[in-house]
This record gives C-alpha cells, structure tokens and sequence, in this order.
C-alpha cells in the first residue's frame, strides 16, 4: 500500500521520487519527453541515526563511482554567494550547492569565481561526507581489512603487506575510502581505539596519530566516543 501511494505521486511528478517502503530504500526515476518509464527499486535497507547519519551496504559503492557517476546521483543548484564588493563581486550564480538523492546528504562551495571550479569541490567534499556518514556492516569474526584501509596505515602496521604501496595520507583523493573503512571499524568496535587497532596490526598509539591526523576523522570518531562514554582522542 506505501509503495503504491508512492508510485502514484511519483506518476504525478515524474522526475525524480525518492523514499522508503517498509524499510527498504526505493529510488524511481524517468527521463521526461520519453514514453517508456525507467524504474529502478533498490531494495537496500538503510537505517539513519538521530544525528543524520546512515547505514547502508552500498556506501562503499558511491565513493567507488567516477564523478559523472556520482554527479549522475546528485541535484545540482547554482546560487549567487555573498562576497566582498566592488568589481569583484560575484555577479553570476557559480556557487554551487549538491544533494546526493540516494542518501540527502548536501555538500557545496562558494569560494571560487569559476561555476566550474565549484562544482569540482562540491563533489569533493560530498565524497568526504559520504565517508563520513554512510556506515558499511562489519563482520569481525576473521575480519580482514580492505585495501583501501590498508593504504592509509602506517608503514609499521603488520596488516600491510608489499602490494599497499606508500601510505596514502588526508590530501590524497583516495583517503576518503580508507577513511570510511576505518570508521566502519571504529563504529563496530563501538569507539575502542585499542579494540580497533589490534585489528589493523597497530599500536593504540599508532591508530590515535591517524585519526588525529585528518580534521574531519578525528570529529567523526570523537563524536562516536562521546557517545559511547568515552574520552574524546586529543
């Protein structure tokens, strides 16, 4: 019955709809002037936190798209961003603002005069977001850690092995996935950064210098220490 009350106020705005039915996340979408509909049901439970965040078995998966991937996901707005005047004001809308439909996180950039440019560093920072709040399931029954969060250890972590390269550090584009791995960790071990680090082949010590080491991480598992009663990492 949710789904079809659904259907049918999407048959009335035949753009974009987007919701849940009976604890699955549902995603309908159609291209307009077209006879056919395209319809897409993602039957992928999600469960959002109070603060926002969310759990979802594909989150892994859009930090793994390319960015006409992703872009393809999102709405996109221009606006006009207040600034300092005279001649260089901002008199174009190249301020860009994004929303990820599947997940309504909102990411956007005003600094730079190029619409471009803007819209380059708004993906950038919804890609930070998605590492931040969309949390993956962790088995940790024989729990092996996946490359992308081998790639941000430290070198004396005993997990590492040859093919993991160089430690990939915060200004790397590829950070964000080993940074969502880790706190999939982090959230399965509710907090213990010792618990968390005897996974990974690391000291406490060690674990606590890399999320330390990056801003957002850092909040991000203080936030879930904090929680859990626990002492923020400093």
């Amino acid at each position: 019955m949710i789904m079809a009350q659904s259907i049918s106020k999407w048959m009335r705005n035949p753009m974009v709809a987007v919701g849940t039915c009976s604890g699955f996340f549902v995603s309908l979408t159609a291209r307009p002037r077209t006879l056919g509909l395209q319809i897409q049901v993602q039957t992928q439970i999600k469960a959002f936190s109070l603060k926002g965040g969310s759990s979802s078995s594909g989150g892994r998966d859009f930090l793994a798209l390319s960015d006409e991937e992703l872009s393809r996901q999102c709405e996109m707005d221009t606006f006009k961003a207040s600034g300092p005047g005279g001649q260089h004001r901002n008199k174009r809308e190249s301020a860009v603002r994004i929303k990820h439909l599947p997940t309504g996180i909102i990411a956007q950039a005003v600094e730079d005069r190029s619409q471009h440019m803007n819209r380059a560093s708004a993906l950038a920072r919804l890609r930070t977001q998605l590492a931040l709040k969309v949390r993956n399931a962790v088995d940790l029954n024989g729990y092996q850690p996946p490359l992308e969060l081998l790639q941000i250890l430290p070198a004396k972590s005993t997990m590492r092995g040859s093919d993991c390269g160089s430690q990939i550090g915060p200004n790397n584009p590829k950070f964000v996935l080993g940074m969502q791995a880790l706190l999939d960790l982090m959230f399965a071990v509710n907090g213990s950064v010792s618990d968390a680090a005897k996974f990974l082949g690391l000291s406490t010590g060690a674990l606590s210098r890399l999320i330390l080491s990056d801003d957002s991480l850092r909040m991000a598992v203080n936030e879930l220490r904090t929680s859990k009663g626990m002492r923020p990492l400093v």
